[in-house]
This record gives structure tokens, sequence and C-alpha cells, in this order.
């Protein structure tokens, strides 16, 4: 039998007020209604609780013994349902996001910096992995939900698409291809090229692209990481290519984004989740605020990557 915890709450309101009438009224309920509460929970613990006459109400010694117990268990319940209340409406909670490097770096901190100015007391923790890294994070439960290149339908997931990349060509501004407004794949022929190697989602799309060109498949310099090929580029030591930045993501004002053309080639960054499971109020807060600013851009980009318009260029 299960503590039945509306008799307990219903005993130290009836001990605090001294009327069944008057506690009844409090709870809303008939003085019969109360009365099986008592009853009821006098069974469960299997002792009087009250002494009750037509003219007098007052503690059992078992009664007198409960109140206190029964009173912080009432208080404490109380105080825990109004924290989580709260904590619902206001989001509090910690949040873990398992997300592709490139968003991590280029597009979550405008995301991140509005979120901790309005929910200043939640820890956010990122995981940066490759795309295929992010579904397992997520598919554990390691991380709430995950930002990563879109994949094959998976029944155990959700994935809510929010933008499509076109690729690019990203340059110093001093390099000799800078004034170009877009280039062909082809183009690239002699060009020292970054391209990002190990498990990165877009390497295999490129590489692809870059042999149908009939160009090495893979770069004179090969990374790991969108930071160190951003980092080649301000040196001056190559061209990388990347997806393309949005609402001038681009870390450095003297980089350019040329972009790539015939074809263009593009990456879906989805939101990933578990399905069938519900995220917790800061966690849904963060995924819906991260949702709709990166979705913002789909036609944006979907514009600026038609061959037929000036390619994207910062």
């Amino acid at each position: 039998m299960k503590l039945p915890v509306d008799g307990v709450q219903a005993f130290v309101l009836i001990a605090e007020l001294g009327s069944y009438r008057r506690a009844a009224e409090n709870l809303g309920l008939t003085q019969t209604a109360l009365t099986r509460r008592i009853q009821k929970l006098e069974g469960f613990l299997g002792a009087v609780l009250l002494d009750r006459t037509t003219r007098t109400l007052h503690l059992s010694p078992v009664g007198r013994e409960f109140l206190p117990l029964a009173a912080r268990l009432i208080s404490d319940f109380t105080h825990g349902v109004e924290r989580l209340r709260t904590t619902s409406r206001l989001g509090i909670g910690d949040v873990t996001v398992a997300t592709v490097q490139s968003i991590a770096f280029r597009r979550i901190p405008a995301v991140l910096q509005a979120y901790a100015r309005e929910h200043p007391q939640n820890r956010v923790q990122i995981l940066e992995r490759s795309g295929a890294l992010v579904t397992e994070s997520v598919r554990k439960g390691e991380a709430d939900f995950g930002i990563h290149i879109q994949q094959e339908a998976d029944p155990d997931l959700i994935e809510d698409r929010l933008v499509r990349d076109p690729f690019v060509l990203i340059c110093h501004s001093s390099h000799p291809l800078a004034g170009q407004r877009e280039l062909r794949w082809t183009d690239l022929s002699g060009v020292d090229l970054v391209t990002l190697g190990g498990a990165s989602g877009n390497r295999a799309r490129v590489e692809a692209q870059l042999a149908a060109a009939d160009l090495p498949p893979r770069g004179r310099f090969v990374v790991e990481s969108t930071p160190t090929a951003l980092a080649l580029v301000a040196a001056g030591i190559g061209a990388a290519i990347l997806p393309a930045a949005l609402k001038g993501a681009s870390p450095r004002d003297d980089l350019v984004e040329i972009l790539l053309t015939e074809p263009v080639i593009h990456r879906t960054i989805s939101l990933v989740r578990r399905r069938n499971t519900s995220l917790t109020p800061a966690a849904s807060m963060f995924y819906q605020a991260l949702k709709s600013e990166l979705s913002t851009g789909f036609d944006e980009l979907r514009t600026q990557a038609d061959p037929s318009r000036a390619a994207i260029s910062r």
C-alpha cells in the first residue's frame, strides 16, 4: 500500500486548524471525503491519529508523535514541487550539447551569448565531436541533443533540419583568388588547398568532388579541425574548402569566402535528439533558441548558393 499523501496533508491541516469543517473547506472537500482520507491514512499506519466526538477533536498519542514527521513531509513535498514548477517555468538546469566542431566554432557563440544572458544560472557543456560521434553521444544519453550533418533516417532519433551550407573556398584577402566572386571546382587546379581529414563529416563529399574535377582528392595540407584550417588560411599558407559561414560568423574580417560552383554542393545541418524522450526545460529552451537562430539563414544561403547570383564574400 502506498503512502496516502493526501491523507497526510489532511491530517496536518486538521491539526493546524483544529476543525474538520475548516480543513474540509480549505481543501475544497466535503467532510465525508475528508474523513475517508483520514481513515485511509489510519488504515495505512495501523493506528488512530485523531480522537473525535460530536463536540471535541484532539490528537491521539500516536497522532501527536506523528504530527512533526507529517508536517515536515508535507513541507518538503510542497517546497519540492514548487522548485520543480519554478525550474520548468524558468528553464533552470544544466544542458549538454554534442556538436560538430565547425558549428561550435562559428555559430554557437552568438546563440549561447543570448541564452546565457537570459539564463545566467544554467551551465552549458559543449561536446565537440565528429558527425558520427555526435549521433552516438545523443543515442547514449551523453548529450541532451546534438547538432550534426544530416544523415540517413534513424528510427531512434528525431532530426530537425536547420540550414543548408554551400561549400566555399576560404582564402586570405591577399590571396590571388580573393577578388573572385565564384569559382568552379576545376578552377582550383594549382591552388594550395587545405582540406579536412580524419573523421570530418564533410571529408567524403569534398574529396569526391575534387576527384570528379580531376584534382587530387586531398589538399596539400590536411588538418583535423575547422579552427586549424582557418588558422592556416589566415597565415596565408593555403586556401581552405569549408562550408560557408552565416551572418558574419567568419572569425576574421581579412578572410574571404568564394562560392564553389559547377556544381554547388551543400551540407545540411540538423538538430538531433532521442525519440520518445523529453528534453529538460533548460535543454528545450536552448534547443529552440538554436533552431530559431540557425534556421533563419536557410533562405539566405540558398539564394547565395545559386550560381546565377553573386558568391558569398566578406
